[in-house]
């Protein structure tokens, strides 16, 4: 990939178009079944939804309330398919929201209706089919363009063969990494927890592949760590609390991780959190280390420093933060990466350089490079 404007985004989101699964999934086998848009009632207005295997599973039609072209503000999710702009959804289009903003590429996260987890919601046959139709249709935005960096997503329902064959899969078809929820267990019944065994063959295919896992932002567990809404506030208000706790997540999910020996026993296995800043990660690293030294937890068999296991494998972000750019040397500037989080409502887009120079003033040139872009393109093998 070619580096043109030396700005990568470690975080955006992939819409994918309203046929991509009645395209790719048998409607003789699955009928109305397959995720598609409809129009339904809300408050007496007509507006378009995702529904999955027969049940409306959206809030939006699609998150996008900062891609309009040129920049200009929305200020509203779009109603109607036909309000998406085709930047969005488009890999060809798209490219022309890149070079608006001066960003060289991006990893593609997923956005409606698999962002909300609707496969999850019929069974394990149903699911694979959805997360194979899926996976497809991202892998076709990389034949478009080298400057797309799609992650894949896995099915969960089914045994984890299953789940390290569509890994196999998709990344043969171009996908340089994967996304999961961050406890199975707490967004289904049944599933099982991260730290369980049963994901030991995921953990080693990836590592065997080079491609790394992902969390983003709260990664399935809004309702497990998050404070319940109030409903005194506005839908500004909500959404300012909502996008502003995003570090508490992985704020508990980074000791569980390096605690549960996953990342000793796979020191070839990279970890990415997405859309969390990272001026929480140097209280969290102190914090482990602190009890690791003081309870002796080497002999409990973690044998590494836990900031030895994050610098050595975890990688984070940040697209506006000034205080964490303060704490670089001591979370370490080789695992801190730059997102815009386009085309959602924090996005960056088409500002996105000058939130860079806000965050990167008097930060030396070499450095600036490793979090600009340096550090993503070596971490997805795409320099």
């Amino acid at each position: 990939m070619e580096v043109k404007f030396g700005l990568f985004s470690c975080d955006s989101h992939a819409q994918l178009d309203r046929d991509a699964w009645t395209k790719r999934m048998s409607k003789h086998k699955w009928g109305e079944r397959i995720p598609q848009i409809v129009e339904v009632d809300e408050d007496g207005r007509q507006v378009d939804r995702w529904m999955v295997n027969g049940k409306v599973r959206s809030e939006w039609v699609c998150n996008c309330p900062a891609a309009m072209p040129g920049g200009v503000a929305r200020g509203y999710y779009p109603r109607r398919w036909e309000e998406v702009p085709k930047i969005v959804y488009d890999p060809a289009e798209r490219l022309k929201a890149l070079d608006e903003d001066r960003v060289d590429g991006e990893v593609l996260y997923p956005n409606g209706p698999v962002s909300n987890f609707a496969f999850l919601q019929a069974d394990a046959e149903f699911e694979l089919a959805c997360v194979q139709a899926h996976n497809d249709a991202l892998a076709e935005w990389r034949e478009v363009s080298d400057r797309y960096v799609p992650v894949a997503i896995i099915p969960y329902m089914s045994e984890v063969d299953v789940v390290v064959a569509e890994v196999e899969r998709s990344v043969k078809r171009g996908h340089r990494g994967v996304v999961m929820l961050a406890e199975p267990a707490f967004t289904k019944k049944g599933l099982k927890r991260m730290n369980d065994p049963f994901w030991e063959p995921l953990w080693a295919c990836c590592a065997d592949l080079g491609v790394p896992m992902h969390w983003h932002g709260s990664s399935g567990l809004v309702e497990q760590l998050s404070l319940p809404k109030w409903n005194g506030f506005s839908k500004k208000e909500l959404h300012t609390v909502s996008t502003s706790r995003l570090c508490a997540t992985p704020a508990q999910l980074i000791p569980n991780l390096i605690f549960s020996g996953i990342l000793d026993r796979h020191p070839r296995l990279n970890w990415a959190c997405a859309e969390t800043g990272f001026g929480w990660v140097s209280y969290v690293l102190e914090a482990s280390d602190h009890e690791w030294e003081t309870r002796q937890l080497w002999r409990e068999g973690v044998k590494t420093r836990p900031s030895d296991v994050f610098r050595r494998q975890i990688y984070v972000d940040f697209w506006y933060e000034k205080a964490g750019i303060e704490l670089r040397e001591w979370v370490g500037v080789d695992n801190i990466m730059w997102e815009s989080d386009y085309p959602h409502i924090a996005a960056t887009y088409p500002r996105s350089w000058s939130f860079v120079e806000e965050s990167l003033m008097g930060v030396p040139e070499d450095e600036r490079k490793k979090m600009c872009y340096g550090n993503a393109l070596r971490l997805y093998g795409v320099s």
